[in-house]
């Protein structure tokens, strides 16, 4: 069995536009975001897939977007900046038919072209819309890949109304799985992977009457502030602060923080020219002495409802 998978522009990073700009201009060679750092938004099934579309609708600086489903019509969604079809290549479709097994099975299968999307990645966002074949049976799979090769990884699952009965018994089955996923319960253990269940019943307490249509923007907006508070606003902050203080304006020795010389009175208008300060020393400028420390807020905050 071979995988599809579809990039936009022939780019195999999937880079969304704006990423890669360096942190403080070229001086130095800093890291950038996009590049030394990256961010990666992975979608597992048709309702997180829908979440993720409105997620990659508002352009969120630096964000990398995955689709990955059973149904071949993953392909031509091009919002995202990468799409994975869990099929095979001959032209057939295929139909998970709401088995978890047989999503297992087209996933393992897609191992190969899972951990070409993720390696390499700093932060990876996986969402998954349990209660079918896709999300229940593909997504223990892909956090596992994905938990091998991220530094900090932030799982989300959609579990389905109360009255939709088998598919939210299958939901809670699923979550109890990934307890014994193993690369992601090992980075649990060391404090680098969160685990945060998005359910659609408490919607109905904590929002009151909202349109069905409305769902995936709310959880949109979730993982959304999620994102920006957790890692991009602190990775902004600490590439900023790194760059600021190896700026040759900052370095020390350099002429901002010499003393300048007391000027004495001349008996003319002319006062004498005061002293140079010492000659500014080599700045190292290698990214590898910079050290990243980050911290991952694992709660979410549900927008007000309006």
């Amino acid at each position: 069995m071979e995988t599809y998978e579809a990039g936009q522009d022939g780019d195999d990073r999937g880079l969304t536009p704006g990423s890669g700009d360096p942190i403080g201009g070229s001086w130095g060679n800093p890291l950038r975001l996009g590049q030394d750092v990256r961010f990666v938004l992975a979608a597992v099934g048709g309702g997180a897939i829908r979440v993720a579309r409105e997620i990659a609708h508002r352009h969120v600086r630096h964000l990398e977007t995955v689709a990955i489903n059973c149904d071949p019509k993953v392909q031509g969604f091009d919002e995202f900046d990468r799409r994975v079809y869990l099929g095979p290549d001959s032209g057939a479709e295929t139909d998970t038919g709401g088995s978890p097994f047989v999503g297992g099975v087209l996933a393992r299968a897609a191992e190969p072209a899972l951990q070409r999307i993720f390696h390499g990645v700093t932060f990876v966002i996986v969402v998954g819309s349990l209660g079918g074949g896709a999300g229940s049976g593909a997504f223990p799979y892909v956090l596992e890949v994905a938990s091998r090769n991220a530094e900090v990884v932030s799982a989300f699952v959609i579990k389905p109304f109360r009255c939709e009965g088998d598919r939210r018994a299958l939901a809670d089955r699923a979550i109890g799985r990934l307890h014994f996923v193993d690369s992601f319960v090992e980075k649990r253990e060391r404090g680098v992977a969160t685990l945060q269940t998005l359910d659609n019943e408490s919607l109905v307490s904590t929002c009151g009457t909202l349109a069905f249509s409305r769902i995936a923007d709310h959880w949109a907006s979730v993982i959304e502030e999620h994102i920006e508070r957790s890692f991009l606003a602190p990775t902004e902050a600490i590439l900023n602060a790194a760059q600021l203080s190896a700026s040759p304006l900052t370095a020390p020795g350099s002429p901002i923080d010499a003393e300048i010389p007391a000027l004495e009175a001349a008996p003319t208008d002319r006062a004498p020219a005061p002293e140079l300060p010492a000659p500014m020393p080599a700045l190292r400028s290698n990214p590898d002495e910079v050290e990243l420390t980050f911290e991952v807020d694992g709660e979410a905050h549900p927008p007000t409802a309006q």
